[in-house]
């Protein structure tokens, strides 16, 4: 489906509070469509049209290329009040907002990846990636695909096991190996316009949550220009923004759904509350639960804004930025972000008791359990464990706190 038609110069002030814009799209559009998106396991389509609509798809593209060049934290903030509203919504707009820290990071010196950058901020273009593929295993690290060269035209075939909202996307980011006898972990990034591939959809997506993602699977086939591969190697980008950036920003969707629940959970006990006998005296029932709950979501959130923080002093130094200690550091937070806010999610349950587990009803926490329970599966926090546990061992252990 095409996107809805957008100027070409969106013209928004410079001094617009995008936070604001982004709740009013979230409590007005996403929240009311989120349990279509999720029953019919269907793009958010109006979500997406009002997004494009108030420029809210190309704030992280540079000024001089027409964007608004927002940092990271103002970014995870609006990734996790969509999240809020609409879990699927938020992960798709996390999910575009990644790929497109790695062409802003990495793409500044190439005329084509400026000229998308411009594109993609002046015609609200949706942004996918193309990273997972049949017979890896789930390691985005490696491929099995391989480019092919011919003069300064370049052909791909990839069996892209899961490829979010790919229907929907105007451009798809994907990895393989940088040609036919290059090993595995020899990849490059390539970004495609819609012009420059073909979709054979091999796997529908019938999911617990997080439906509306719309996460098929597609035979993904390519002919391109040779110069829309990024010249820096894949491993460079992933180590150096991509990796990083998909940790904070998919944490920040976590957190905003988590938020949301506990939020429910808070409304639900003083709803309670109220229907209490004036001369009640015990317990206040859910309250010890919320308190819980409270402060794990809050020792989550200061832990995201702490690596938030510790993102962007390592990109004031390029060797800090490809160590060894700080993808550990960015591993944790996907592993602690994953669990906590599955817990949050679980506590709020248990504070609205049946009112919560039913679908319906203003203290519904059940999409948001379901959605939230995809969290420690992508990428799978045992994986990531297992990677990180190589890592510990060839590290220097810090127990200082400067």
């Amino acid at each position: 489906m095409a996107p809805t038609a957008v100027k070409s110069d969106v013209d928004v002030p410079e001094a617009t509070p995008w936070r604001d814009v982004m709740r009013r799209v979230a409590t007005d559009i996403a929240a009311p469509n989120a349990a279509v998106a999720d029953q019919t396991a269907s793009f958010p389509t109006r979500t997406f049209d009002a997004l494009r609509h108030d420029g809210m798809l190309g704030l992280m593209v540079p000024k001089s290329l027409g964007g608004q060049e927002l940092g990271l934290r103002s970014i995870a903030d609006l990734c996790a009040i969509l999240a809020g509203a609409c879990g699927a919504s938020g992960m798709i707009y996390a999910m575009h907002q990644i790929k497109l820290s790695s062409l802003v990071a990495h793409g500044m010196d190439t005329d084509y990846h400026r000229a998308l950058m411009r594109d993609v901020a002046t015609k609200q273009l949706l942004i996918a990636s193309s990273t997972t593929e049949a017979g890896i295993g789930g390691d985005m690290r490696v491929s099995n695909c391989a480019i092919e060269t011919a003069g300064d035209r370049v052909s791909l075939t990839k069996q892209a096991t899961v490829l979010s909202y790919a229907t929907e996307a105007d451009i798809i980011m994907a990895t393989a190996r940088r040609n036919p006898a290059s090993a595995g972990s020899d990849q490059v990034l390539i970004a495609l316009r819609r012009d420059d591939y073909q979709l054979e959809r091999i796997a529908e997506w019938n999911t617990l949550g997080m439906r509306g993602t719309c996460s098929e699977g597609f035979v993904l086939t390519v002919t391109a220009g040779a110069d829309q591969i990024f010249p820096k190697p894949f491993h460079e980008i992933a180590v150096q923004s991509m990796l990083a950036t998909a940790h904070v920003l998919w944490a920040s969707v976590w957190f905003g759904i988590a938020a949301d629940a506990l939020s429910r959970a808070h409304a639900s006990v003083r709803a309670t509350a109220r229907r209490m006998p004036s001369d009640f005296a015990g317990p206040l029932p859910g309250a010890t639960r919320l308190a819980e709950a409270t402060a794990k979501l809050q020792t989550f959130k200061s832990t995201l804004i702490a690596h938030i923080e510790r993102f962007e002093a390592a990109k004031r130094d390029e060797d800090d930025l490809s160590s060894n200690s700080f993808t550990v550091e960015m591993n944790n937070l996907k592993i602690m972000a994953s669990t906590m806010a599955v817990d949050v999610v679980r506590e709020a349950l248990m504070v609205t008791g049946i009112a919560g587990y039913r679908n319906d009803g203003a203290f519904s926490v059940g999409r948001h359990l379901r959605d939230v329970l995809s969290a420690p599966l992508m990428v799978a926090n045992d994986r990531i464990l297992a990677n990180t546990a190589g890592l510990v061992v060839a590290s220097r252990f810090d127990p200082g706190l400067e």
